[in-house]
């Protein structure tokens, strides 16, 4: 393990460093309003307090109108891009279970990724559209480890929105923490039981690489070419705080 995964590792377990994440300094956007409301409602662990959530859906309603009146331009980089569409994406989950709630899955609710909802400029679009048809084609692989789908075997959801100036960090901290929790990848010598994320979206994971190149920067058991590959199931029940 290199020294800046050394770096994000240790701050995965014990927290970053107070300014090693900076929130809104000189950004294009204001995540701040989502920022507020994760730390009130999500738990460190990623769990989801939605009656929390629901005292602050007016909020939360405007915060997602400020983003669909304030879609990135082609000139803006590509960190700004990834934090409004991450944060979208998560908000809009949230706005999706709270227009459903109480639930026990985001799978109850009827088509919740394809349905149009979400405002975005003068078109609406739906969860599908903003993973699939833009944060995928960003070449960014980690995002599938900071957008969140409201089920217990997804990444969590992290308590702060992600911004342009932390993103390297974030995202790696994500990665860092996903592939590490035991209730969703089970890692040894000899064997991996991974989450099925890394057989639905393989194809990103192993852009001139291997799976098990991805993964083997994460952690700290070495991991050898041929070793033994299976699926763990995927739990959709809702990511709700007991």
């Amino acid at each position: 393990m290199n020294f800046t995964l050394f770096v994000i590792w240790i701050s995965t377990l014990f927290g970053a460093p107070q300014n090693s994440i900076t929130s809104q300094e000189n950004e294009g956007l204001d995540h701040s309003a989502w920022t507020v409301l994760l730390k009130e409602n999500v738990t460190e662990e990623g769990f989801v307090d939605y009656p929390g959530f629901m005292k602050r859906k007016a909020e939360l309603e405007k915060y997602l109108n400020y983003l669909g009146k304030n879609e990135p331009s082609a000139r803006q980089s590509k960190n700004e891009k990834l934090a409004f569409y991450i944060n979208l994406y998560n908000a809009a989950t949230v706005h999706l279970i709270l227009e459903n709630y109480p639930l026990k899955s985001i799978k109850d609710i009827d088509n919740p990724w394809g349905k149009n909802r979400i405002r975005l400029g003068n078109d609406m679009v739906s969860l599908s559209k903003i993973e699939l048809g833009i944060l995928r084609k960003m070449n960014e692989p980690r995002i599938h480890f900071a957008i969140n789908c409201a089920s217990y075997s997804c990444p969590k959801l992290m308590n702060k929105a992600y911004t342009s100036k932390g993103m390297e960090l974030q995202l790696q901290q994500a990665t860092m923490s996903f592939i590490n929790d035991k209730t969703k990848n089970q890692i040894s010598k000899n064997e991996l039981n991974l989450s099925p994320i890394f057989k639905w979206y393989r194809g990103d994971f192993m852009q001139k690489r291997s799976l098990i190149s991805f993964i083997q920067p994460y952690t700290k058991i070495d991991l050898q070419e041929n070793i033994k590959l299976s699926y763990l199931p995927y739990d959709w029940s809702l990511n709700e705080k007991k």
